[in-house]
């Protein structure tokens, strides 16, 4: 009978703990469900921004631009894609804005986490012994317990929407490194091409040097022929020796500068110093685009421009934080609950189906803290004036840059017929100067000269297409090119080139 009655009494109280268990878990999501809907602290909204209707710059109208060629499409030299696509795998600082995308990525996880209930579990054994003098006395005799705990559970209300700030906060830095990142590969393509075309540039230079140098030689030799047969003087030959000695003295400085522009070159590709291969012909037949460039529209940077996006991730969470902190003027409400195993003691009374379990619910509060709450809401206001300050510096700036690019290519491109017209104009020149010579019309002097004003000349048309053609890879840079490659596996992938419409 008294068997049949503890089984009874343990029956009765497990179908009321679960019963009790039910009702406060049930009514603890409910409550819950209902209050979460609240969120203090401002909402994002894009700040409005001075965008001009059109760019300042000679820039081709329509929608369309530049920035929406891949860049395996804006250049069309073998040599340069390859080394763009090897740079695109083994850069060191693309590399790490990786590294710093996937950390970013996993604290989104970290601050969502505590919107959910945490789960654990806890466990202890303990034994000991009460003597009196030696002696157990009565009540005070060894004791051993072994409670512990398989469930542990605990979870914050998020009441006032702190948890749900952070975590769009989280949410916005994260997005920001991905545009961090999306910067970076843009700005390693537009350096890469132009480390290339500095190559280029530095060696038809050279190769202009070396024939100004066999030019001046042979006009010293020739004059000092004259020199020692008296027809000439000594001004001529000593004019013709300080060309010759001008023009080499070139050739060693080019040398070196050569191989620091491959050693850059390399350091973007991620190899290390060594001589680069390039394409056997000068720049002006490296075709990157067509004449025409459309510019596009200038609102359309705001979401082209990698930079931009960025310093607007930055806004966003700026302004998720300040809910963030008005939050915790609130109190905050936590729930904790354990289920678990009781002692041997209490399996022995029940029969071995003694269960142990709580739940309660907890408020905490700010009642005086010395200004800080007030202090870090404060400050938050202010961080988040900062980055409305940043980005609108920021779409400004960009706007800035285009226009820029847009008037230094048509400037370029100006400069260099004008030193293409002078070019001509002084080869003809040079091959005047030769033929009333030999004709004995005129002195050899008149043919120095000509060397003197042509090769120079040349040395700045090299130049001058060096600058239009680093213009163009700076307005592709600028305009936010590239903008619709989404990933990095559609960076690295040259597809079927694509065309402007």
């Amino acid at each position: 009978m008294k068997d049949n009655s503890m089984k009874w009494l343990a029956m009765f109280l497990k179908k009321l703990i679960r019963a009790q268990t039910a009702t406060a878990l049930g009514a603890t999501l409910l409550v819950a469900a209902i209050l979460a809907g609240c969120a203090v602290g401002p909402d994002y909204k894009r700040p409005e921004t001075q965008v001009t209707p059109e760019f300042r710059g000679p820039a081709a109208a329509g929608t369309n631009s530049l920035a929406d060629l891949p860049w395996w499409t804006l250049f069309q030299d073998p040599v340069l894609l390859g080394l763009i696509q090897e740079s695109l795998t083994n850069n060191y600082d693309l590399r790490q804005a990786v590294a710093v995308v996937e950390q970013a990525r996993q604290q989104v996880t970290v601050a969502r986490a505590p919107l959910f209930p945490q789960l654990g579990y806890s466990g202890g054994i303990a034994r000991g012994k009460n003597q009196v003098f030696g002696s157990s006395a009565a009540g005070l005799g060894s004791t051993s317990t072994t409670p512990y705990a398989w469930g542990l559970a605990s979870w914050e209300i998020d009441l006032w929407g702190r948890i749900r700030r952070l975590s769009q906060a989280a949410q916005a830095q994260y997005l920001a490194t991905v545009e961090g990142e999306r910067n970076v590969r843009l700005t390693l393509v537009s350096d890469l091409a132009s480390a290339y075309l500095q190559v280029l540039s530095l060696r038809d230079e050279l190769i202009i040097q070396r024939e100004a140098t066999n030019a001046y030689a042979e006009t010293l030799r020739i004059f000092q022929d004259r020199l020692q047969g008296g027809v000439t003087s000594r001004l001529e030959t000593d004019r013709a020796e300080a060309s010759l000695a001008r023009a080499a003295s070139t050739i060693p400085d080019l040398q070196r500068r050569i191989v620091a522009a491959e050693n850059a070159l390399n350091l973007l590709v991620g190899r290390p110093p060594g001589s680069v291969a390039a394409a056997e012909k000068p720049i002006n037949q490296q075709t990157l685009v067509a004449p025409e460039i459309p510019a596009g529209l200038p609102s359309d940077l705001l979401q082209r421009r990698p930079d931009i996006s960025a310093a607007e991730q930055q806004l966003i969470a700026s302004s998720a934080l300040i809910g963030a902190a008005k939050a915790n003027f609130f109190p905050q409400i936590s729930l904790t609950g354990m289920f678990g195993q009781g002692s041997l003691e209490m399996d022995a009374f029940t029969g071995g189906s003694s269960r142990i379990w709580s739940i309660a619910a907890g408020v905490t509060g700010p009642i005086f803290q010395g200004g800080q709450i007030r202090a870090q809401y404060a400050a938050s206001k202010a961080a988040y004036d900062q980055s409305v300050a940043v980005y609108e510096q920021t779409v400004l700036n960009a706007l800035r840059e285009v226009s820029d690019s847009l008037v230094a290519r048509q400037k370029f491109i100006e400069v260099r017929i004008e030193s293409e017209k002078a070019v001509l104009a002084l080869i003809s020149s040079v091959r005047i100067a030769t033929e009333r010579y030999i004709n004995g019309r005129s002195s050899y002097f008149e043919v120095l000269e000509a060397q003197q004003q042509l090769y120079p000349t040349q040395v700045e048309l090299n130049n001058a297409r060096l600058a239009e053609a680093r213009a163009i890879v700076d307005l592709y840079r600028v305009l936010g090119g590239g903008w619709n490659l989404t990933n990095a596996a559609a960076w690295t992938e040259p597809k079927a080139p694509a065309t402007l419409p």
